[in-house]
């Protein structure tokens, strides 16, 4: 297997994309430890503050020196240069908010995954044109399950995350995944700006193993 589809396979197997930002870098590391430690191989870096390709360059380097295994991408990709800055940082892969030709464009010269939003059949057809096995159904909480399992059957070489509004409760993961979901983003809900604040990584790092055996017993 290419590595595209080494991480893509590491995130379904997974069922699950931690995502967040922090403005401080060290914090940022510590979560990202927090995330290993409880058996996290595949993390989404948000680009959502002025720190957070200088701050990603650090987790680029936590990573390769301390993280085995651990495939770092970046989200809220809004355009191509954008994109190549962080491909020029080290991210194994890209996430975007929406549909961007642009990062289609950097993902596909460098022969990188690359995870485009998606909220309309539309979108879908217009990414699996443009190259894209993976979408992120986005905004999830507006969405809701029903959309997934109504056009599910459309795309079946499509793999489908939801994100935004991802619950950690055992409900809420099931729901997403009987709709047909390959796996979930969770941001706020499981990295919680209290826990971020607090500096409260143990707590993190709970919650995530929580999540984690969930889906496992979940996928059972």
């Amino acid at each position: 297997m290419d590595k595209k589809s080494i991480i893509l396979e590491t995130i379904i197997q997974q069922g699950t994309l931690p995502l967040f930002f922090y403005k401080d870098a060290e914090v940022s590391a510590e979560v990202l430890r927090a995330l290993y430690r409880a058996g996290i191989r595949a993390f989404e870096y948000t680009n959502r503050g002025v720190a957070a390709l200088k701050n990603f360059e650090v987790l680029r380097k936590v990573a390769d020196t301390e993280l085995p295994g651990m495939f770092l991408g970046i989200g809220t990709m809004k355009n191509g240069k954008m994109a190549q800055d962080f491909v020029n940082a080290g991210t194994d892969f890209l996430v975007c908010p929406g549909l961007v030709e642009g990062v289609a464009d950097v993902a596909i010269n460098n022969n990188m995954l690359w995870c485009p939003g998606c909220m309309t059949p539309t979108e879908i057809i217009q990414a699996e044109n443009m190259g894209a096995s993976f979408v992120k159904l986005f905004p999830g909480n507006i969405l809701g399950p029903g959309f997934v399992s109504a056009i599910k059957e459309l795309f079946p070489n499509t793999s489908f995350m939801v994100t935004g509004g991802v619950d950690t409760t055992r409900e809420n993961i099931d729901s997403w995944f009987k709709s047909g979901v390959a796996a979930v983003g969770m941001g706020s809900k499981l990295i919680t700006k209290q826990l971020l604040e607090n500096k409260d990584y143990a707590t993190i790092e709970a919650n995530t193993k929580s999540v984690l055996e969930i889906i496992k017993d979940l996928k059972k």
